[in-house]
């Protein structure tokens, strides 16, 4: 069931709203243009909602001189926030795939990265998500996905842990058959 989203002017005062719940006069100089700076950084930050992946990886080269082995993008940067408090989570993406018949260029798998980062997450489930979209849109023989990130609802608020880091990672095809090549994707991405 798609939900139906409330309209501009109900969103605006739904931050106006938020405004008075922390103490602040929403009809003050420097707030009175806040509800619509807010509405266009949120449809920036969460257009990952309006984005097709099949479209995305649709693009595929077959003339690759039958290549097979790894192919690596490491430190894709990323922005997201969690789902849990609505703060901000940052951090990198390293994709490996090994292909089986074609590969997509490099933009795409960090297109694919943002599709799924504009979006409220939690780091585990985004990690899934890339490797798995993937793994069915391009069909490689396997893909191995490493997330590290700092996550503000550990820092700025609760714990209170700076420079605490989450890493996640998920494999699917030959990563998960054969532990060599999971060692080979660790052992790669841990060099500088």
């Amino acid at each position: 069931m798609k939900l139906s989203k409330p309209s501009i002017e109900e969103t605006k005062e739904a931050i106006k709203t938020l405004l008075r719940f922390i103490g602040e006069d929403p009809s003050r100089e420097g707030l009175l243009k806040t509800p619509d700076r807010v509405l266009k950084s949120y449809q920036e930050i969460f257009s990952g909602y309006d984005k097709n992946l099949e479209e995305i990886l649709t693009t595929k080269f077959y003339d690759t001189c039958n290549f097979q082995d790894f192919i690596l993008l490491k430190d894709i940067h990323f922005n997201s926030f969690c789902e849990h408090h609505l703060l901000p989570m940052t951090g990198t993406v390293d994709i490996a795939y090994i292909p089986d018949n074609c590969i997509v260029g490099i933009s795409k798998l960090a297109r694919t990265v943002d599709v799924f980062a504009r979006r409220l997450q939690i780091q585990e489930k985004m990690t899934v998500q890339i490797a798995e979209s993937l793994q069915k849109y391009i069909k490689p023989l396997g893909v191995a996905v490493k997330i590290s990130a700092i996550h503000s609802c550990m820092t700025l608020r609760g714990v209170m842990k700076h420079d605490s880091v989450m890493n996640t990672m998920h494999y699917t095809g030959i990563f998960v058959e054969q532990q060599k090549y999971r060692h080979e994707f660790l052992n790669i991405i841990s060099k500088q």
